[in-house]
């Protein structure tokens, strides 16, 4: 998954900072797959501090311009990309739709919500990667409606090898603004962690399903 040093750096420093994302090895978090973790990541409190989510905004679209070029549509993945797409799409000037995490079960039974014609050239927004699931079932809703998908964008990932064989399966480039390495070398700088904790840290982004180990 591309990413850029200085603002992926940039980035973690301030996820850190407004406790976007949180580190706590004593006390791990449990995330909704019952898997345990030292890190916890709620992006959306991004959008609470503007000059943090103006820069997210401004390296988004930098992205687009850099890779892509022209493309019709943004859309943003519910419910954390839902907000970052839209200042995105305002930025370019673009149409933005979204795309539920289920169907609707009433009205239309709609999965994506907003005008998505067949043949755009489309970039979705996402708030993060974990295994890639949720983000690629956007996608591949996009791909039915008959969006030609050319990435997804995040604001950070936590670099699992799952999530990176995931998109390119589905030949989906996948770029984030920052990533799990990046953030431990930038909490380690603002002493958010120490040297000795690395090795704990590491280890459970080789494989969180089974930790800690007992």
């Amino acid at each position: 998954m591309f990413v850029k040093e200085e603002t992926a750096l940039k980035v973690a420093q301030s996820l850190l900072k407004i406790k976007a994302i949180k580190l706590s090895l004593k006390t791990p978090f449990t995330w909704a797959s019952g898997w345990k973790s030292p890190i916890y990541c709620d992006n959306r409190i991004t959008l609470s501090y503007p000059s943090i989510r103006t820069y997210i905004r401004q390296q988004f679209v930098n992205l687009i311009q850099d890779e892509f070029g022209d493309i019709d549509l943004i859309a943003g993945v519910a419910t954390g990309g839902i907000a970052h797409g839209v200042l995105v799409a305002q930025d370019l000037g673009l149409p933005f739709a979204y795309v539920r995490s289920s169907a609707k079960e009433h009205g239309l039974s709609k999965s994506i919500e907003g005008v998505v014609e067949s043949g755009q050239s489309v970039i979705v927004i996402e708030d993060l990667i974990s295994t890639g699931e949720s983000s690629l079932k956007a996608v591949n809703a996009l791909k039915d409606a008959g969006a030609n998908v050319k990435g997804l964008m995040a604001i950070f990932t936590y670099g699992f090898d799952v999530a990176g064989d995931k998109f390119k399966e589905a030949a989906c480039p996948a770029y984030a603004l920052s990533n799990y390495q990046y953030l431990l070398q930038q909490a380690l700088i603002d002493n958010f962690i120490r040297e000795t904790d690395l090795e704990v840290l590491n280890e459970w982004r080789k494989n969180p399903s089974e930790w800690p180990k007992n």
